[in-house]
């Protein structure tokens, strides 16, 4: 059996999976609610592993290793103790990361072999170039995006899908969380 793998990413309404230094959002664009925190808590307590690339994985470690497990909240908590595959061909650890492993080599190939070995689900959170490369090697089985109620044209960095390849997207299932973020699941096939 082939594990599901599922790339979840977060998106303001104009596209953009994060800001610059001159956009003073604040996390989840100052727009998460507690209907969002407590559905984000229960997809990512799901017995799953995640699958990082390595720029995506060093702003984790930035963002969440210097703070003590007892001081994240429960989203970031979790996320710290999920175990984590990174793919990559330049990092070397130690990490503060408690279940990490670092495998070098292509995402493809590597996302593959995962596919065909893991007994868990598979969850990409962010990762956009490693992601957008898989998308386009027929990897990702499921595109859960999240789109927070902002445009960011002035401040935005990182267009998501920027580069992709086509895709013809079904749609799986839809949320709206704390009356404004959006929550589509879709199963994406490469258009020909």
């Amino acid at each position: 059996m082939t594990a599901v793998y599922t790339w979840d990413v977060f998106a303001t309404l104009d596209g953009y999976g994060s800001y610059g230094p001159e956009g003073d959002w604040g996390g989840y664009w100052g727009k998460h609610g507690p209907e969002f925190l407590d559905n984000r808590l229960a997809v990512i307590s799901e017995k799953q592993r995640m699958v990082l690339g390595a720029n995506t994985f060093r702003q984790f470690v930035e963002l969440l290793g210097p703070i003590p497990v007892s001081d994240l909240d429960p989203v970031n908590s979790r996320m710290l103790s999920m175990p984590t595959t990174v793919v990559s061909t330049t990092l070397a650890g130690p990490f503060a990361w408690p279940d990490v492993t670092v495998v070098a080599g292509g995402a493809v190939d590597v996302v593959a072999r995962l596919k065909e070995e893991s007994e868990v689900p598979l969850r990409s959170h962010g990762s956009l170039s490693v992601n957008r490369a898989l998308m386009a090697a027929g990897l990702v089985d499921r595109v859960q995006v999240t789109i927070f109620p902002v445009i960011s044209g002035q401040t935005g960095t990182d267009p998501v899908f920027e580069g992709a390849a086509d895709f013809d997207l079904e749609l799986i299932e839809s949320r709206t969380f704390d009356g404004r973020t959006q929550e589509l699941i879709y199963r994406p096939t490469l258009h020909s």
